[in-house]
């Protein structure tokens, strides 16, 4: 009955998902790409009938998905991959990563979750196993994927407690789900916990493949040429800010900043590129962005992080970094990426999304945790000020980095043997 209700649900909200595509489309282009994909419909799919298939949603999850799809890749010349997202900017991703292999990854947008656009998804492409990246729970396509005979393995999963209780909330609908699933590869003990008490069978425990990222090989050299236009300036970096975050960084900044100062703002999302300019030119901040490519003037004091795929450089530029979604309720994001080039980090008190990997980079002294932007300023600017404390954090994080690497190979043992369970 719970699903068929969802479904019905589905059905009152698709016109207005199409013509929200429609809308944004105007500003970004991408949304209005592919819609026939969106509705299960896909142009030859032959090529890749039979294929790994991972669901990635957007950027974040596109990029932890990096080392799975070389992995599978790598075991087999004739393997495939099928890459599905939901998001422009997680295609553009995907296209930016896998550009050199059209033959063997093919990307593609998840149809919305109604029976018989995800049975059509299915029975094209006949995928030889699904992964769906850390929190992608869809019920009607588990469903369908279960009578398909598809095996779909939930990877990197991570369910924070405030959304383990809303799941739970759903009751036998929430079990039914979960239950669809064959194997779930959790990051942590306290996510594989949460993920089988609503009734996902036995999480193992393989740790977040974000650890087995690489840094490009193309970081070095953009590296330096953002050191070229920056100059010798301390610089502070705001990374994946998000809504309700940038005003009050600006301000703390601009408290505490001296000539020699820089702040690099980096927002999440790529359509608050704009907004974010307008907000730093109302409160009469002089700003350049990274997109212009010019030299930073010395009277500048906000650089904006206008561009994608190029987060690694950011952090390596900078002398720390203050991690976005962490300063307002909305869980925090990666700092793997930061811990991986050496830069100090500094959390604020909402991290719930990444809290074991969060308490684990504060405890190996990677990382340290602020109460408020204020205080988190504080704290940056002390860093820049300590260049001892600065290297001790950075050796801290470069080895907790290193350290949690090989979930990859963890999560691929816990598809196999799903695979074989399943035979």
């Amino acid at each position: 009955m719970w699903r068929a209700l969802y479904t019905l649900l589905w059905l009152i909200v698709l016109p207005l998902a199409i013509l929200r595509l429609m809308w944004r489309g105007r500003r970004e282009p991408g949304y209005r790409a592919d819609i026939g994909e969106r509705l299960g419909r896909y142009r030859d799919a032959s090529g890749f009938r039979g294929a790994w298939w991972i669901h990635a949603v957007s950027v974040g999850e596109i990029r932890a998905s990096e080392p799975i799809v070389r992995a599978l890749l790598a075991r087999d010349e004739t393997a495939r991959v099928l890459l599905t997202q939901m998001t422009p900017t997680g295609r553009k991703t995907a296209q930016e990563l896998f550009s050199a292999l059209p033959s063997r990854v093919r990307l593609a947008y998840l149809p919305y979750d109604l029976p018989w656009l995800a049975t059509a998804f299915l029975r094209q492409f006949r995928p030889r196993a699904g992964m769906l990246m850390e929190t992608e729970i869809w019920p009607n396509l588990l469903h369908e994927a279960q009578q398909e005979k598809i095996p779909v393995v939930l990877s990197n999963a991570r369910l924070s407690q405030r959304s383990a209780d809303r799941y739970a909330r759903l009751g036998g609908f929430a079990r039914e789900t979960f239950g669809c699933l064959v194997a779930v590869a959790a990051q942590t003990d306290a996510d594989a916990r949460r993920l089988a008490s609503l009734g996902a069978p036995r999480p193992k425990v393989t740790g977040s493949v974000k650890f087995d990222v690489d840094v490009p090989q193309t970081t070095a050299s953009l590296t330096a040429h953002f050191q070229r236009l920056l100059g010798r300036r301390r610089v502070v970096l705001a990374a994946s800010t998000r809504d309700g975050e940038e005003a009050g960084m600006l301000d703390a900044f601009a408290r505490r900043a001296t000539e020699d100062d820089l702040l690099v703002l980096v927002p999440r999302h790529p359509q608050r590129f704009d907004a974010v300019a307008a907000l730093a030119e109302a409160q009469g901040i002089r700003i350049q962005r990274r997109s212009s490519d010019q030299a930073v003037a010395a009277e500048t004091r906000l650089w904006l992080g206008d561009s994608m795929g190029e987060m690694f450089a950011y952090y390596s530029v900078a002398q720390v970094a203050l991690i976005g979604g962490s300063w307002q309720p909305l869980g925090g994001q990666n700092l793997i990426e930061a811990c991986a080039v050496g830069t100090p980090v500094i959390v604020g008190p909402h991290t719930f999304n990444f809290d074991e990997i969060t308490r684990l980079a504060i405890e190996s002294g990677a990382a340290c945790r602020a109460a408020d932007l204020p205080t988190g300023f504080d704290s940056a600017f002390a860093l820049l000020d300590d260049a001892r404390q600065r290297e001790a954090m950075s050796t801290a994080g470069r080895r907790f980095a290193a350290h949690h690497r090989g979930a990859t190979a963890r999560t691929l043992d816990v598809l196999d043997a799903a695979l074989v369970a399943g035979r």
